[in-house]
């Protein structure tokens, strides 16, 4: 099963830089979409079907902002829409797709790099996904969470690490929480377990700031996070750099499972 993980920054703007022709040559079994930007009337026959894939969206209420979305080669048993929490669900923060014994769920953690209010409403969309993860390991056999969480976990996963060390997104807080998260709580990064040392190579987002693409000063703040049974069956995982969709690359990983 090859599963792709992209922030698109638009999907509208990712179709005219080529995202569209790209995805049939991927080939990916699934794709987890976030940033989709984009309302259900506004989607094009192409954005229903990609590839001959189906689709699914959770488009944000306020126009032109976030959102998450599915294409799958495969119909899942049973569609999620929301972490369960009106405030967040609003802003078309996750949704989670049942194939079988296995759940997947495409997330968009929240940013809070535009200010102090939003910083605070991140950290509490991260408790509540903490309860939401113990939630899931209750009650499905296996379970991948694919997205951007807004968090660089280690100095190796950004380039720049020092001069960030007060930035949302690599905040002492933010870190600690993930330490938890990959920590007692149970759960695995996925890429990380596949490459442990890898740095340049790994990181999934650039600033359109500056020339940061240019000079590789990248963050790696998309994940595909699993139990540890499901992670364990991750093959080879790559970030695929050849062509820029948006601001963020996708993160594949191929895992020895088949829908």
């Amino acid at each position: 099963m090859r599963l792709t993980t992209v922030n698109v920054n638009g999907l509208r703007a990712a179709a005219r830089k080529g995202f569209f022709e790209w995805l049939p040559q991927h080939r990916a079994d699934l794709v987890c979409l976030q940033e989709i930007r984009i309302q259900e009337h506004q989607l094009t026959a192409e954005m229903r079907a990609a590839a001959g894939m189906h689709s699914w969206y959770m488009p944000a209420e306020k126009p032109g902002y976030s959102g998450v979305a599915f294409f799958s080669r495969h119909e899942p048993d049973r569609v999620h829409q929301g972490i369960g929490n009106a405030e967040f669900d609003r802003e078309g923060r996750l949704l989670a797709l049942d194939f079988g014994p296995l759940r997947v769920a495409s997330l968009y953690l929240p940013s809070g790099s535009s200010r102090e209010d939003r910083q605070v409403f991140k950290y509490r969309f991260m408790d509540l996904l903490l309860e939401w993860l113990q939630w899931q390991r209750e009650s499905t056999r296996h379970l991948v969470v694919c997205g951007d969480w807004n968090i660089a976990h280690r100095k190796i996963d950004l380039k720049n690490w020092r001069g960030n060390q007060d930035r949302s997104g690599f905040l002492p807080q933010e870190r600690e929480w993930m330490d938890g998260l990959f920590g007692a709580a149970g759960w695995h990064d996925v890429y990380r377990r596949l490459y442990p040392q890898a740095e340049g190579e790994a990181y999934t987002w650039w600033s359109n700031r500056g020339r940061a693409w240019d000079n590789n000063t990248g963050w790696r703040i998309d994940y595909q996070v699993a139990d540890a049974e499901f992670a364990a069956l991750a093959q080879q995982g790559s970030v695929y750099k050849e062509q820029r969709f948006s601001d963020h690359a996708p993160l594949t990983v191929d895992y020895d499972y088949s829908l």
